[in-house]
């Protein structure tokens, strides 16, 4: 028996799902224990790209089990589309998927609080994806949202809805709220032959000795209690949210691994001390494809954040790194790490807790040298170019992690394992 825990360690869009997918291979269960739609992996496997939000990416594996825990917040609608462009792209179901009756929904009313919310906020705004999501966490929080399991139970249901709609000010006519009910009963025929209680099986399915990882969504710098607050998700985003999300075992974490791009991306407002805006930038995004997977948005970029990532390590108990996208780095001839932060003529001793201290701080920078070559095709550490592996070393030695993963490339196929 034995777990695995997954997490993008920056601000999202690390490319855990690369990660997760070549990870998942020797795991027998994969689970989403946070986050909603307004998640996005993408996984390109024999040349053919699968989108993902609120299924977890191990569904790839024909013999994998794939659970969505109570800690998410689910679009019914929304994931019953998504399973359906699955199951066109030929991707089975039946028995392997699970999903918690406890799980949160994700209502259209939310969506219109979420979208009213960011126009009310303006300058202010978070850059939220506009999904619901954290409309639906606070209404979880509140005790007065919607769960899955409410779906099978219409007196019920209606009531509830009909209390969140009164809570929020709003007072759907007869007719729109017997169209929603309809709606929502159309998705949980769909639907509830996968809903359970995942919890039990997850503690069934270690004991039995299984391998089961965790695959977070978001970022740790995003969690909304030790994230960039107020610019951050709805959900605890770091290691702690895996027992509290899926009802597993903390003592039964086996080992966690976190996720950082070689370099620096955010979507959405909020601080990025290592932002850059020039030609570089531009070419970053460009050849990484750094647009939302979910909102298309464009990707700010920055330096690799050696301040910000030691912090996240250090509040994960990290036990190893995997390092992504390390090939949209070839043909830059001049590299930056950012290893301190300045506030006037003081160097802070630790990542700020307050976004304010984190906008007005300037970074340090360790300086490397680029490399030109294509390295999309190596698969060992000693093949890489020497700038290549000194700048991998550099982020290590920073960190105080050993790196056991590099991606060089979208494919399965492009990934160095290092241990």
């Amino acid at each position: 028996m034995s777990s695995l825990t997954v997490l993008g360690c920056m601000w999202g869009d690390e490319a855990k799902a690369k990660v997760v997918d070549f990870l998942g291979a020797s795991a027998d269960v994969v689970v989403r224990f946070q986050g909603g739609a307004n998640a996005g992996h993408t996984i390109v496997s024999e040349g053919k790209k699968y989108v993902f939000h609120s299924v977890p990416s191990g569904m790839l594996y024909p013999t994998t089990r794939c659970v969505i825990a109570q800690g998410t917040v689910i679009d019914p609608f929304g994931l019953r589309e998504e399973m359906q462009g699955l199951m066109a792209q030929g991707i089975d179901f039946s028995g392997r998927l699970f999903i918690d009756s406890r799980a949160g929904l994700v209502l259209p009313l939310h969506k219109e609080l979420d979208s009213s919310k960011e126009e009310q906020l303006g300058k202010n705004r978070i850059g939220t994806t506009g999904k619901g999501i954290g409309p639906a966490y606070a209404d979880q929080s509140a005790r007065c949202g919607l769960r899955m399991g409410d779906l099978a139970h219409p007196d019920w249901l209606r009531k509830r809805l009909l209390s969140l709609y009164d809570l929020h000010g709003q007072n759907p006519d007869a007719a729109a709220l017997d169209k929603e009910l309809a709606a929502l009963a159309s998705a949980w025929e769909f639907l509830r032959g996968y809903v359970t209680e995942v919890d039990i099986l997850l503690r069934e399915w270690y004991l039995q000795g299984d391998s089961i990882l965790f695959e977070g969504a978001q970022g740790t710098l995003l969690d909304v209690g030790f994230g960039t607050y107020p610019f951050v998700t709805s959900s605890h985003t770091m290691c702690g949210g895996v027992s509290t999300g899926a009802g597993f075992p903390p003592r039964w974490l086996d080992k966690v691994i976190g996720v950082y791009k070689a370099y620096g991306t955010r979507v959405g407002e909020g601080p990025f001390p290592t932002e850059i805006f020039d030609v570089t930038a531009e070419r970053i995004r460009v050849v990484g494809n750094e647009f939302g997977t979910t909102t298309g948005r464009p990707r700010r970029i920055g330096w690799f954040d050696a301040v910000a990532a030691k912090y996240t390590a250090d509040l994960n108990g990290l036990d190893g790194l995997a390092i992504t996208l390390l090939d949209v780095l070839s043909g830059i001839p001049e590299l930056k790490i950012c290893t301190g932060y300045w506030q006037g003529d003081t160097r802070l001793p630790h990542y700020p807790s307050h976004h304010l201290d984190l906008e007005s701080t300037q970074p340090e920078y360790l300086t490397l040298p680029g490399w030109e070559a294509d390295i999309g095709a190596v698969n060992k550490l000693g093949k890489l170019p020497k700038a290549a592996r000194e700048y991998l070393e550099a982020i290590q030695d920073l960190l105080e992690r050993p790196i056991e993963l590099v991606s060089v490339g979208k494919e399965r196929s492009q990934t160095i394992v290092i241990n």
